[in-house]
């Protein structure tokens, strides 16, 4: 008995005594107990003490694990099914009571439709938009083929759903409970809900809402109803809300005239109206709008509603030029639009919009007081610079090409990111595109200033491992193969002129094409566009090839007014912003601080500025800037662009305290308005005469900043490099170029030379060149910035770029 009773001792964990002091109390046999007493004896004594031994233990043991135990105990499975069950049910209950005592509220939208208003800078009225353009139709005047196309487009499965999508509606809520924004996934019938009977603001109750009168409205309602107030109520841009006054807009038809083509565009639009608005799309944006028209037509293909033999027959239905709203004349339609994207962006980013779309509903349905940051005095006198020296010489009876001619341009306080002034075109009413904000076109070499950006903020090295400063000389030989890179390149210099060696001063000053693509590969291309983004430019899609050195890429005076202005501001990232302040009745729209962090060093950002005093004091600028008899001693750097065929032409360009991106576009006066070139525009030269960046860009920019900006003032550098530096080699061109533009002039010997200050010097080193320099004998200096072997590539095949150059 006593082993069994120690054996169960221990399997209870010691919890009972030891068997050993029992030993004593139970009786044996005698001849037993007197045969082996002192073995049994020592036996139990020992099996006492390692029972103690293991009480002890186990006491150790349930101290340490009870923790845990309990935790096991408190978490098991039942109870964790349990609880989501129970969680499950308040769920549902909760959602029994929402649905129950929410009603479907009486439509509201029309209602709250009504003028927007936009001021100046100081407070003084711009303008006001006028009354919405919204005419409701019956479903039954709309082709059943295009009513089709906006369920093929949305909700492919609007007439078999209960009217909601809870998958799209939970990420919805998770998206908004997280603070990300929505993203899509609504149904027809809760986009209709959202649009009429709700508000677009974003919170879970709104969307709980959303859901539930969605779910009701689909039991009450027939889909027919449901789709007529969807396509009665959805915003189609142009300031349409509704099919007929969308129908209008694009086409001049009332909408039973639709034909299914332009159902299926007016259906694609409605993912992002102003982005696919053919009238005003960007290249990205035409194909975006393209390919989502496709889509749709295929839809309905797969659904039956379209036979496929008439789908194949189709073709892409390009709508009309607007129509510009009464009131939106010259310059106020471009502000106007310009405003109303830029409210649009902010209400997307700072979460009161799920989409692009909502937001351009919002803004469109009314009722915003929106502040500009334009100066009424400014405005002025950039629309008069425009008119003096450019559009008042153009004559397109005379001359055909005159009338391709577009001018786009801004400026912006560096010190603020204010845009203080905009010009957008001739006219609104005559030319909806806006010229300053469009970006399907070239910036060509005010590209360049980006490059040694690049170069001097890296500590970027030539092929020779040789750090790059101002000074470093490069081979500007045209058509010279760059070295280095695994893409071959070989860019030919404007009038394929040879400079000989140089330095990067002077191909800045001379917007040699060969250095910058020498200095783009020595820097590493991927790397340039880095800096190009930080800067502001949009390089998103674009690849890291040494074409791009010759500024191939597309860009807004916009966008380049941003990146010369982080430059002036020492290198702290400046974003142009156009509105000062925006509410409504249940929104009030502050934007972001348009000055942001230091995206390249101030060393860099000051040093750049410091070379390009030199495109207008020894360069390219001359006789424009420098020479200009409005000039009261501003420091002005800056950098002009002529593109490939002269399809642009650009002067970027700043004081301390102003900076204005002026661009010249050749496009088509006829559909779909091509880009063309501008070579003998104002009559020029046919053949030679350029409209070069130092010519009317140049021009313009001189005008309106002299006019507005009277005091003279200096930049605070914090460099020892740039034009006020003596160049280590100064070569000329050694081959013959093609006779120069009339714009511009010849190129004389250098002067003496400058000292070596911090601020560049008002007096130039050499007379005024022209963007085309004269023959001259080459230098035969060894190039130490990069080594001239290589097997020369086509300039003029395209994986390489076009060949013409660019400056």
């Amino acid at each position: 008995m006593g082993r069994a009773e120690d054996r169960r001792a221990r399997q209870r964990g010691g919890r009972r005594a030891a068997p050993g002091n029992r030993s004593s109390q139970t009786a044996a046999p005698a001849s037993h107990a007197e045969s082996v007493p002192s073995a049994q004896g020592a036996t139990r004594t020992a099996a006492g003490g390692r029972a103690a031994a293991r009480r002890g233990a186990a006491k150790g043991g349930r101290g340490a694990e009870g923790g845990k135990g309990r935790i096991r105990r408190l978490f098991t499975w039942k109870k964790m099914l349990g609880g989501f069950l129970g969680f499950c049910v308040l769920v549902i209950g909760a959602f029994i009571v929402l649905y129950m005592t929410t009603p479907i509220p009486a439509g509201n939208a029309a209602a709250k439709l009504q003028s927007n208003v936009y001021k100046y800078g100081d407070g003084t009225l711009l303008t006001r938009d006028g009354d919405v353009n919204r005419e409701n139709v019956d479903l039954a005047e709309v082709p059943k083929e295009v009513q089709h196309a906006f369920v093929a487009a949305e909700n492919k499965s609007f007439y078999d759903d209960a009217g909601v999508d809870l998958k799209g509606t939970a990420r919805g809520l998770l998206n908004t409970v997280m603070g990300r924004g929505a993203q899509g996934g609504s149904t027809i019938t809760q986009q209709y809900v959202k649009n009429y009977y709700l508000t677009q603001e974003q919170t879970v109750t709104r969307k709980l809402k959303e859901l539930v009168i969605s779910l009701k409205l689909d039991r009450e309602e027939s889909k027919d109803y449901i789709l007529a107030g969807y396509i009665n109520t959805s915003y189609y841009g142009r300031g349409a809300y509704g099919i007929q006054a969308a129908a209008q807009a694009y086409y001049r038809v009332d909408a039973d005239k639709l034909s299914v083509p332009q159902g299926a565009y007016l259906a694609a639009l409605l993912q992002a109206p102003s982005q696919y608005d053919w009238a005003s799309a960007s290249d990205t944006g035409k194909k975006l709008v393209q390919q989502r028209w496709n889509y749709v037509l295929d839809n309905m293909v797969e659904e039956d509603w379209l036979d496929k033999a008439e789908r194949d027959g189709m073709k892409f239905p390009f709508p009309e030029e607007p129509k510009a709203v009464p009131g939106q004349e010259g310059q106020v339609g471009y502000l106007v639009k310009a405003a109303n994207s830029e409210l649009e962006r902010q209400l997307v980013e700072q979460g009161v919009a799920d989409s692009s779309q909502e937001a351009e509903a919002m803004v469109g349905a009314g009722g915003w007081n929106i502040t500009l940051n334009i100066e009424k005095k400014k405005q002025k006198a950039l629309e008069k610079s425009v008119k003096e020296q450019l559009t008042s010489k153009l004559d397109a009876k005379k001359r055909p090409v005159d009338g391709d001619i577009q001018a786009g341009a801004v400026s912006v306080n560096p010190k603020t990111g204010a845009v203080v002034a905009m010009y957008g075109g001739v006219d609104y009413v005559k030319h909806y595109t806006n010229n300053a904000t469009r970006t399907d076109y070239q910036p060509a070499s005010t590209f360049k200033p980006v490059i040694l950006a690049a170069a001097l903020d890296q500590g970027a090295v030539t092929q020779d491992d040789q750090k790059i400063s101002v000074n470093t000389v490069y081979d500007g030989t045209s058509k010279r193969p760059v070295v280095g890179s695994d893409i071959g390149f070989a860019p030919e210099n404007e009038d394929d002129v040879d400079y000989g060696d140089v330095t990067v001063q002077t191909a800045m000053n001379k917007s040699i094409n060969s250095v910058f693509a020498q200095l783009g590969v020595d820097v590493g291309m991927d790397k340039v566009l880095k800096t190009a983004s930080d800067l502001g430019m949009d390089t998103a899609d674009l690849k890291a090839v040494p074409a791009q050195t010759l500024g191939t890429m597309g860009a807004s005076p916009l966008q380049m007014a941003g990146v010369y202005a982080t430059l002036d501001n020492h290198g702290k990232k400046v974003t142009p912003t156009l509105i000062k302040a925006a509410e409504s009745s249940t929104h009030a729209v502050k934007p972001a601080d348009p000055i942001g962090g230091q995206v390249v060093s101030r060393e860099a950002a000051d040093t750049v500025t410091s070379v390009l005093t030199g495109v207008v004091d020894d360069g390219t600028a001359q006789k424009s800037v420098r020479d200009n008899p409005l000039r009261n001693g501003q420091k002005v750097a800056g950098k002009t662009g002529t593109s490939d065929d002269n399809k642009s032409a650009w002067f970027t360009a700043y004081t301390p305290d102003l900076v204005t991106s002026v661009g010249l576009f050749g496009e088509s006066a006829k559909p779909p308005h091509p880009q063309v070139t501008m070579t003998g525009a104002t009559g020029l030269l046919p053949g030679k005469g350029r409209v070069n960046g130092g010519g009317y860009p140049a021009q313009i920019w001189a005008a309106y900043t002299f006019g507005v900006s009277s005091k003279v003032s200096r930049f605070d550098l914090e460099t020892d490099q740039g034009a006020a530096v003596q160049p280590s080699i100064t070569t000329s061109p050694s081959q013959s170029p093609s006779e120069e533009p009339s714009e511009e002039p010849t190129t004389e010997s250098p002067s003496s030379e400058p000292s070596k200050t911090q601020e560049p010097s008002e007096t130039p080193t050499t007379q005024e060149p022209s963007e085309t320099p004269t023959t001259q004998e080459p230098s035969q200096t060894p190039t130490t910035g990069t080594p001239t072997t290589g097997e020369p590539q086509n300039p003029l095949d395209p994986q390489f770029g076009s060949g013409t150059g660019s400056q």
